[in-house]
């Protein structure tokens, strides 16, 4: 890995107010002042597969295609960008919609998950077709050096800069990709943690940026749903600023991810590639 400091590609710091956010006015407890403020707007996203209704999804109404895509791959319903053969949204207002169009045999596959989950019996989730689809079996990466020290200086201050909406109103996670020089390209935000790295990894897939030797950055705590995210798209560095779970710790050091965490106010803290004898 390039070992310069890094640079950033970041847009001009005045931005205009998101579109993905309105202004609503409140008061105080006794009535006495009212003032407005910008909060994050979110909807309800209905996805179908093939004519066929699969998930509803609570986002922030922005960069609804780079989602789709990358929910589409980070949740294993497709293998391969190429599945996907047309994306169609519709709807206004609180309610949106998205047609997606697939593969048959991602398709296929997807039928024969959605009759397993019909099957389950009990608490439904619970049977162990659930717990399968929960812990899949995913190729282990081929593994990369650790990036250097100098890419994640000051990094919490620099992505500030690829957070519009989280400066604009708050309320939401952040997903963010570095490259193999150490330069910050893009990052896209939701509400939903899980929400905003799948729209990041659809960015990447959408514009075309290759992956190998960068790092993908996430604002929120790192629970296991992200960790496969990555897995399935290829990316082999994750930065997490907030700690990460220990099935996170122990699903990277077993695919051969390296995860670190970024503490505010101490060092990176690598978990993973493991030191031997370490917990």
């Amino acid at each position: 890995m390039n070992d310069k400091p890094p640079v950033c590609s970041a847009p001009a710091e005045k931005i205009p107010a998101p579109a993905a956010s309105q202004s609503y006015r409140y008061c105080n407890l006794d009535h006495s002042q009212s003032d407005s403020t910008a909060l994050a707007e979110e909807v309800a996203l209905a996805i179908a597969y093939n004519g066929i209704s699969q998930a509803v999804m609570l986002v922030t109404p922005s960069d609804l295609e780079d989602f789709i895509v990358g929910f589409s791959l980070g949740s294993g319903i497709i293998e391969h960008p190429a599945d996907i053969y047309d994306v169609q949204l519709s709807g206004d207002g609180s309610a949106q919609y998205a047609q997606v169009t697939i593969a048959n045999r991602a398709f296929w596959n997807l039928k024969q998950q959605r009759r397993q989950l019909a099957g389950t019996s009990g608490c439904g989730l619970c049977g162990v077709e659930a717990v399968e689809q929960a812990l899949p079996n995913l190729k282990a990466l081929p593994g990369t050096p650790l990036p250097p020290a100098q890419w994640l200086e000051g990094l919490r201050q620099r992505i500030g800069q690829f957070q519009p909406l989280g400066q604009h109103c708050g309320a939401v996670h952040a997903a963010l990709f570095m490259n193999a020089q150490g330069q910050l390209l893009l990052g896209r935000e939701d509400i939903g943690r899980h929400n905003a790295l799948d729209k990041l990894i659809g960015a990447l897939i959408r514009q075309q940026i290759p992956v190998n030797g960068g790092v993908a950055i996430v604002t929120s705590r790192c629970s296991l749903e992200l960790i496969q995210k990555v897995l399935r798209a290829g990316i082999q560095t994750l930065v997490s600023l907030s700690s990460p779970t220990g099935l996170a710790v122990q699903w990277a050091r077993q695919h051969n991810l390296n995860l670190i965490h970024l503490p505010q106010k101490s060092a990176p803290r690598v978990y993973s590639p493991a030191m031997e004898n370490q917990a």
